[in-house]
């Protein structure tokens, strides 16, 4: 239990002193890692897993739309792109299609390494 707690307040440390462009590379990874985490339990046939995980994911999408700075023509492209994923992951969940989660985790990995291009030529 204590080593939980100590994982809590590190994890909790690390985003209160993260760049912004940090924070959406860790919301980009945690959404890969729960489609991902999704797509396996899914295929193992645990539908309330499966569920959980999508949920999750499609939380950290509302995010990533939040943080979205309108005032550029990419930002309006990529929430029309986060509406179509999240909508994608409803269709996946009513439907229980793994081929819509493997669609979805391949944007999201793909937005995921732009994103690392991108924070390495702003340095």
């Amino acid at each position: 239990m204590v080593l939980n707690h100590a994982a809590v307040q590190y994890q909790q440390q690390k985003i209160q002193t993260s760049s912004p462009g940090e924070l959406t590379l860790m919301l980009y990874n945690g959404l890969v890692k729960f489609l991902k985490l999704a797509l396996n339990e899914q295929e193992q046939g645990n539908i309330q897993a499966t569920n959980t995980y999508l949920i999750r994911s499609q939380d950290i999408i509302k995010e990533l739309h939040c943080t979205l700075n309108m005032d550029y023509e990419v930002a309006q492209d990529m929430e029309i792109m986060y509406e179509y994923m999240n909508r994608r992951l409803i269709e996946a969940n009513l439907k229980k299609d793994k081929e819509i989660i493997e669609e979805i985790i391949g944007y999201a990995v793909e937005f995921r390494d732009t994103w690392v291009q991108v924070m390495k030529l702003a340095k």
